[in-house]
Formats: C-alpha cells, structure tokens, sequence
C-alpha cells in the first residue's frame, strides 16, 4: 500500500432548507393562520480517526467533499429534513488545518475521535414561527443559511513510542526487521527507506511498543534537503530516540551533533528529547575492546550508549530492556539516563516527561 501522509482537500457543508410561507385552505376554518414549516438542517462535514487506516491514500485521489443541503419547510406545519453528515475517516494521528489561515482545526489521536470541520447551514423559520397576537398571518420566512466551504490541508504524524534516527544507512531498517515483525526494505545503499515504517516490539506478554523507521536524515534536512523535511514531522510524537551511529565511523560525535542540530532547528522540542544512542554493525569489528574509544568520548558528551548488532543479535536484549525501562518505569532517574548532562536547567525542564502507560 502507497504511504501518503499529506493531502489538501476541499470541503463543504450542506445549506440550510428555507422556511415556508403558507396560509391554512380549509373546509370550517375560515381563520386558518400561518402553517408554514421550518427548513432542516444542512449536513456537517466531520472528521473521524480510524484506528484501521495508516494512511491518508483514500483522500488523495478524492479532492472534494460536499454535504447534502436540508430540506425546505412545507405546509401543515412540516418541517424540513435534517440533511445527514458526511463522515471523513482519517488515521490516528491526523492534523486537520485551514489551509488559507493555517489554523488548528483538530489533532485526531484517539480512535473514534470526531471534529465537525465545516459546519452546516442553520434552517430558516416558516412563516409559523413568526405569528403573533397582533400579527396573526405572518406573510415572511426565512431563508436557510449557507453553508461553509473550506480548503483544508491534513497531515498524518505516526502515533509511535519509539523513533530510529540517523544517517542513511546507519541500520535502522535492519534493526526494526530484528526486534519486530516488519518488514522493511533493507539495502547496502543509502535513502533504502523512503517512507515511514512501523513495528511492534513485545517486551513482555502485557507490554509493548511502537517504534517507527524514520528514512535517513542528512545535513539541512530541516530546510528541505533530502528526505527529511518531509518525515521529520513523524518523530515528533515519540517519547524517546534511538540515535543509531555506524559503529565503524570515525567520529561518531560528529554526526549525532549533526542529527542534534537539524532535530532542534525542525522544532525545538526534538532537540530535547530523550536519547540513547546505539552503535550499529558491531559484527564488523574483530573485538568489542575497539569500541572502547568511541564509548569513552560519547560519554564524555553526555550520552549512554548501547552497542549492538542486528545482524547476530550481540546486545539487542540490553537495548530492548533500557528501551522499556526509559519509557514504563516513570522514574525521573530512568527518564534521564538517555539525555545529555550537559544541558541547562531551563532545557531540562522543557524536556517531555517519560509517562507511566
């Protein structure tokens, strides 16, 4: 299934039915009086999150959406029909905007979460609405209001626990196919992952998390370069980052500052958030004591590292484990070891809390 995480669509609400004018024509009631009918309703635009759906394809070949109008008073005293809403089911996850303002419409994360977009016309009174004792045959309704039209632009940010981040093939799209059931597409070239993937990874029989693939970052990917622009936007509801460093890098601090720099300048949260890098392709070297080097000056800078291999397994259980405890013990000591030391208090304290689930 093609991945689509943006879309601009075009909606619009139902009119409301307008009032009715009508005067009662009837055998032994010469003083009939007003019986004109109010009109209905216009139908609502609503969006919903579907816990089913992990893109927003359906939308993007669909670029307008348009409600039913109410239906116009009549005689007797009847009113119009209440036009039905049209429902618009999205992704958890989704990011509804008015794409002329730039205004928050709604964040759809829970499942079966509504918001009504555009909302439809109000029905016009009949004729009957106004009658009076001094104004007994009203000869005046109102019209229904219009509707409302709007160009609105939805984004889908993946709703996942874990992100892996680092340089094109770094190994993360190996590493996701070892600790979980997907299947990504893992290649010996870079920019291998072009979309987001997911997976889930069970800790325990009652516990578990979602760590998503994030396709490879590079320098100025925050302005647009690369891949990055684009799905940058899909780290930003995880609660912790794996910085994956090919353990066969010379200067491994080099590109996690970069990594660093271009999250903080995409949005400054991210620069913040808590990390535990990983050194990947450790089965390359002969012996873990050449690591030593790398694991000293990471630590210098602040960072716990982990060191693994995906390929013949060496530390992936030690890297689930500080995994689960950084986001399920809720402790202020759990959530800090993957952060750097040598942050401010003011940056520490707009640092995300790890959160008990």
């Amino acid at each position: 299934m093609q991945f689509v995480d943006e879309v601009t669509v075009t909606v619009r609400s139902g009119d409301g039915g307008s009032g009715c004018v009508s005067l009662r024509r009837e055998k032994f009631a010469p003083r009939g009086g007003p019986d004109g009918g109010d009109g209905g309703k216009g139908g609502d635009l609503v969006f919903q999150a579907d816990a089913h759906l992990t893109t927003l394809l359906d939308l993007r070949y669909r670029k307008s959406y348009r409600a039913r109008s109410g239906q116009h008073g009549q005689g007797s005293d009847r009113h119009g029909k209440n036009a039905a809403a049209v429902v618009i089911r999205v992704p958890c996850g989704s990011v509804i905007r008015d794409q002329e303002s730039g205004d928050l419409i709604a964040d759809l994360l829970e499942p079966g979460q509504r918001v009504i977009a555009a909302r439809g016309g109000r029905g016009g009174h009949g004729n009957a609405w106004f009658k009076s004792a001094t104004h007994r045959t009203p000869r005046m309704a109102q019209p229904g209001e219009p509707g409302e039209e709007k160009r609105l632009k939805i984004e889908l940010k993946l709703l996942a626990d874990v992100g892996l981040i680092g340089l094109p093939n770094a190994g993360k799209s190996t590493l996701l196919a070892r600790i979980s059931a997907a299947h990504p597409k893992i290649a010996d070239y870079p920019f291998t992952t072009k979309v987001p993937v997911l997976g889930v990874v069970k800790v325990r029989e009652d516990r578990s998390f979602v760590v998503a693939d994030l396709p490879g970052l590079i320098e100025g990917a925050s302005e647009g370069r690369g891949l990055g622009l684009r799905f940058l936007k899909h780290a930003e509801r995880t609660r912790l980052l794996l910085h994956l460093v090919d353990c066969t890098n010379p200067d491994p601090g080099r590109d996690l500052a970069l990594i660093n720099a271009e999250l903080s300048a995409f949005h400054p949260d991210l620069g913040h958030r808590v990390q535990l890098v990983v050194l990947t392709k450790t089965d390359l070297l002969p012996t873990l004591s050449a690591l030593e080097p790398q694991r000293r000056a990471l630590k210098r800078q602040g960072y716990r590292v982990l060191a693994v291999s995906a390929v013949s397994g060496r530390g992936i259980q030690e890297l689930l484990d500080a995994t689960a405890t950084l986001l399920f013990s809720g402790s202020k000591r759990g959530a800090g070891e993957g952060t750097r030391t040598t942050r401010t208090r003011a940056a520490r304290a707009r640092a995300p809390k790890v959160k008990v689930q």
